[in-house]
């Protein structure tokens, strides 16, 4: 089961970072500019968090078996279009099919963790499966790197179906684990969507942990720029570079799953956002002095919003005992909404690039920090956290 659900909760960081590599180069390849190879990053998070809403409510009626085929079927059809992309445009709609499908696989993950597992043992269930899905975004840049060198941007959404076609296979033998489903109709199942946001506990920390991938996503949607046209390395380099911030990420689960043995977990996610914004003002005063100091200040940066999302994911869902799928669903929704607007504030200037993503991490540090101690100390919180 673990094996099952590290490799169906990869396929957003395989599925983004794999063609990373090549954005620099579809930017000639398809005759066009930088805002518009980079609306196939942004158009794939709105398409994928919409597609949240529309999946995680459906997953609480039908079961979570036929939502998960259903979704990777999609998947592996878009991304043979993804391949098949004549121009620009086409890549564009192929990648916002891909996004619509994946986005059922994901909701359905997260989901199953929740019927599986509670508390404590939740909380080393997700940590590691953050941790192994790590590997991913470590690994897919090198081996788009590697597939730029052999082949050409194409073989890396073939790719891509491949992993799809494997997923499936696991999936077919996933036994349901959804023990009651929903009996109203497909409308009322959607309506659930507006029940959990009215529980004020959950929507208060939605508005906490959603705004953290911000610094994240900015980084994702600028970094292969940065790297490769600002510090002026080539793919390959770029792909070792991200593969240490990965690498540095992965620590993450492990070190809040250690830290809140012996440290309040309310201090250890206060100390997250501080060092964020510390992150942010490094990334602004001395991000541009080379590759290796920026890659130094990014990784920790990485880091810190990695190690909040165990806590900040557990927290949320402790807050519902129902409509699971729809908790679920609002979450991610929430996160690539705020994910998609960093990466969309990041490029406003595009000769600025690490200067918006210092600002964007001091932002985040700063807001979050803030909302969180007003948070904090309140009893849906301090509650569940003894619990």
């Amino acid at each position: 089961m673990l094996f099952f659900l590290v490799i169906i909760s990869a396929f957003p960081p395989l599925t983004i970072d794999l063609y990373l590599p090549a954005l620099p180069q579809m930017v000639n390849v398809f005759n066009t500019d930088q805002a518009m190879v980079n609306l196939t990053l942004s158009s794939y998070f709105v398409t994928y968090a919409v597609g949240l809403l529309f999946w995680g409510p459906l997953s609480e009626k039908f079961g979570r078996k036929p939502i998960l085929l259903a979704g990777i079927g999609g998947y592996m059809l878009a991304s043979i279009f993804c391949a098949l992309a004549g121009n620009i445009e086409q890549l564009i709609g192929a990648r916002i099919l891909q996004a619509f499908a994946g986005s059922a696989i994901t909701v359905v993950a997260t989901a199953i963790v929740k019927d599986l597992y509670d508390g404590r043992e939740r909380q080393k269930i997700m940590a590691t499966i953050m941790s192994l899905v790590i590997i991913a975004p470590m690994v897919a840049p090198v081996l788009g790197a590697f597939l730029l060198q052999i082949a050409s941007w194409r073989m890396m959404f073939v790719t891509l179906a491949i992993f799809g076609a494997f997923a499936s296979v696991l999936a077919f033998c996933y036994e349901e684990t959804l023990e009651t489903k929903y009996d109203g109709s497909i409308l009322r199942s959607w309506g659930r969507l507006g029940v959990v946001l009215q529980n004020p506990r959950f929507v208060a920390l939605l508005m906490i942990f959603s705004i953290t991938p911000m610094a994240l996503m900015a980084f994702l949607a600028a970094g292969s720029y940065i790297y490769i046209n600002g510090f002026g390395l080539t793919e390959q380099q770029f792909s070792y570079a991200f593969a240490f911030n990965a690498l540095c990420a992965s620590f993450g689960p492990t070190i809040y799953m250690k830290l809140s043995r012996y440290i309040p977990v309310q201090k250890i996610i206060t100390l997250c956002f501080l060092l964020l914004a510390v992150a942010g003002m490094l990334t602004i005063t001395i991000g541009h002095m080379s590759p290796w100091v920026f890659a130094c200040i990014a990784a920790p940066a990485t880091l810190m919003v990695i190690t909040m999302r165990v806590p900040g994911t557990n927290l949320m869902l402790d807050q519902q005992d129902n409509d699971t799928g729809s908790a679920v669903a609002l979450i991610q929704f929430c996160s690539m909404i705020c994910g998609s607007l960093g990466m969309v504030l990041v490029s406003v200037r595009p000769e600025s690039l690490i200067e918006n993503l210092g600002a964007i991490q001091l932002f985040v540090g700063i807001t979050g920090g803030f909302l969180w101690l007003l948070a904090k100390n309140r009893s849906f919180v301090t509650e569940k956290l003894v619990n």
